[in-house]
């Protein structure tokens, strides 16, 4: 007799544990990292410390909300406060003995954390100002607290005279840098000195020998696309300009023998999104030592895992992660005998690699494949033994029904391309079945063969859903992924090409209860084909793009990105807005024949809610169904990290639109 399984159900989301920030004790013995798990009942999440050690991680910290920031020494692990009511201005930081112990006070730090290294007996911090008022780190407790009175009651008003104004996932960023701190302790209270100009905001940075070496540049009104380098002497005191050419966007600094390394892109290729290089930094040169065929990180998506960490230097090579077709890949880089960095492929697997980080002889892995949430993974240096290390969410997904992603390989407009087809639990050629197309955002990400909550739940639900990564999508190159001056071209022709191919392989899927829904990029291209074709029978247009000229002057990278993707050469002037325009899935709105949802956030930045409000009205105004649902106090992470509730809801709206809309 078959094994009955569970669905998998819409609240699931907020039971997963997502694993993040690995970070290897200086001697390699202990691996730390941070848990996120939900509370729905205070619609927050939480997040726990844990420990691994000889292959078996345990739970450090339970009435302490942390994450990790660094490692003391190899018996002391720094940790930062995550608090609900933080003091105002302020980074709470811990130290934890590893041995035993309660985490206990250690400093506050008078600015925003971003960054934490040691330097000798110092610290080099990354923090967060005001460039209006950029020293009010040395401000006594009384009149910090002054300030932040002063600011509330000033909460009804917000003055801007800079762009970008905000960004997404942190508000207002009028006046504020990221700047470089020295910090030393005295007596358990931080002393602190700030390194760089008011209007000066710090890029990337790495502590070598004594020495600081920092990208960034001064951003007054407008914000620069291109960085040069500084290097600081901690003995000296004395600040050196190392790279002063503005021609270039550098960041990842790291070292190897000796010599200072970078990822560097001139942008004039394949612009915003051409991969960076990988350049030697020496004074006032940059010279390629490895260019890349693909992008140097993880690009391959869910909505069950965090990113970030997705490179780590040890001084004698370079370990990055990797995105190959569909999946993931870890890179060693070398010095070869050419001057050059010589590439090695340790690790490569289907699914998605989250992030890493290495000790001398081991490497970390937050990984996800398939038929599970993201874990901890270790192997050995040279990428053999390849095993987990935790078992956060086994009890979520156990005896439940996880629908596998069968391959679909296709060609469109010149090009073999691949999509995946997700298939009900009991699925039957006998019966019939409604579908959902799911479209990816950036357009520079990938689907890959990984677990994705809400493609499950639909499967659960009785959809077939399917997915793929189309002409535009990482993976496969610059070439491949650059659409500039095509949105809407080639993109919109695969998913209709992967459509029909889907529908062809799956005849019993009811092609007049076809669905469609996308987010970001995904959401632009919901709201393109909507505007070119009306045979789905509904659509969910999730935190969209529909006006390139109002998303230019509107959005946090609207000024740079709108013009680039549109293939026009700015923001002004007939010529230019014809482009825009030509790309805008507004200028097609009286072609809307599908009842449409829109899924927006009112603090998303990177896709403001103008362009869905924009939209949705143009059909409303011609009698198209339609509905919107705005999430208050979200922003553009929503699916992924938005509130628990807030997530759920996301997903119920998306869910009873489709239900609705597909009844037999």
């Amino acid at each position: 007799m078959k094994e009955h399984l569970k669905p998998i159900q819409l609240e699931d989301i907020a039971i997963y544990k997502i694993p993040s920030g690995m970070q290897y004790s200086p001697n390699g013995e202990t691996l730390a990292f941070q848990v996120s798990r939900a509370d729905v009942e205070k619609n927050c999440y939480h997040t726990d410390v844990y420990l691994a050690k000889d292959g078996k991680a345990e739970q450090v910290t339970y009435t302490l909300d942390a994450s990790v920031v660094m490692w003391d020494d190899d018996e002391t692990l720094i940790l930062r406060r995550s608090s609900q009511d933080p003091k105002p201005g302020v980074t709470e930081l811990f130290k934890l003995p590893v041995k035993g112990g309660e985490a206990r006070p250690w400093m506050d730090l008078p600015f925003g954390l971003r960054t934490l290294k040691k330097a000798g007996d110092a610290y080099i911090a990354v923090g967060m100002i005001d460039a209006k008022d950029p020293d009010a780190y040395l401000d006594s407790e009384d009149e910090r607290k002054k300030k932040f009175e002063a600011k509330k009651e000033e909460a009804d008003y917000q003055v801007v005279d800079e762009v970008p104004y905000w960004f997404n996932g942190a508000g207002f960023t009028n006046g504020r840098r990221s700047a470089l701190f020295l910090v030393k302790e005295e007596k358990g209270k931080a002393v602190c000195k700030r390194l760089t100009q008011p209007y000066f905001s710090v890029a990337s940075m790495v502590v070598e020998e004594g020495k600081v070496y920092y990208t960034g540049n001064v951003n007054r009104q407008t914000s620069k696309m291109f960085d040069k380098v500084y290097v600081y002497d901690l003995a000296s005191k004395k600040t050196e300009t190392l790279y002063r050419k503005e021609d270039h966007s550098i960041g990842g600094l790291f070292f190897m023998n000796g010599k200072l390394y970078g990822q560097a892109s001139d942008m004039k290729t394949y612009g915003l999104n051409q991969t960076a290089d990988i350049v030697r930094i020496e004074k006032d040169k940059l010279t390629k030592v490895y260019v890349p065929e693909v992008s140097l990180y993880s690009s391959v998506i869910g909505d069950t895992a965090e990113g970030g960490g997705g490179d780590k230097a040890d001084g004698k090579s370079y370990l990055t992660l990797a995105t190959i077709e569909a999946h993931n890949a870890v890179f060693e880089l070398t010095e070869a005998a050419d001057g050059t960095l010589a590439k090695k492929t340790l690790w490569e697997q289907e699914g998605m690699a989250c992030s890493i980080t290495a000790s001398e002889s081991k490497i970390a892995m937050i990984y996800q494949d398939w038929n599970h949430v993201a874990e901890v993974f270790e192997m050995n240096r040279d990428g053999s033994d390849f095993h987990r290390v935790t078992c956060l969410n086994d009890e979520a997904l156990k005896d439940r029904y996880i629908a596998k992603p069968n391959r679909l390989d296709y060609e469109s407009e010149g090009y073999k391309l691949r999509g995946w087809v997700l298939l009900p639990d009991g699925f039957s050629e006998k019966k019939t079945y409604p579908a959902v197309l799911d479209v990816h955002g950036g357009p520079r990400c990938a689907y890959g063969e990984t677990f994705f909550h809400e493609m499950q739940l639909w499967a659960a639900r009785g959809y077939v859903v399917f997915f793929t990564n189309i002409k535009g999508s990482d993976g496969r190159g610059d070439a491949f992924a650059d659409i500039r001056g095509d949105y809407g071209g080639c993109d919109f022709k695969n998913l209709m090409d992967f459509t029909d191919a889907v529908l062809k392989a799956y005849p019993n899927i009811d092609q007049k209860r076809v669905c469609e829904t996308g987010g970001s990029y995904g959401g632009f291209m919901t709201n393109w084909i909507i505007g070119h074709t009306d045979r789905f029978c509904a659509a969910a247009s999730q935190r969209s793009i529909s006006n390139w000229i109002s998303f230019g002057f509107i959005a946090d990278i609207g000024e740079y990105f709108a013009p680039d993707q549109c293939g026009a050469k700015g923001m002004y002037g007939e010529a230019n807005t014809e482009q825009l325009w030509a790309h805008s899935p507004l200028k097609y709105a009286d072609q809307v024949k599908t009842p449409t949802l829109f899924i927006h956030s009112d603090e998303d930045y990177r896709c403001p809610l103008p362009e869905g409000m924009q939209m949705m009205q143009a059909i409303a105004s011609r009698g198209v169904e339609t509905r919107m649902c705005i999430f208050h106090g979200e922003n553009h992470e929503l699916s992924r990290s938005g509130k628990p509730k807030h997530r759920m809801r996301r997903l119920q709206e998306i869910t009873n639109w489709f239900d609705a809309h597909t009844k037999a």
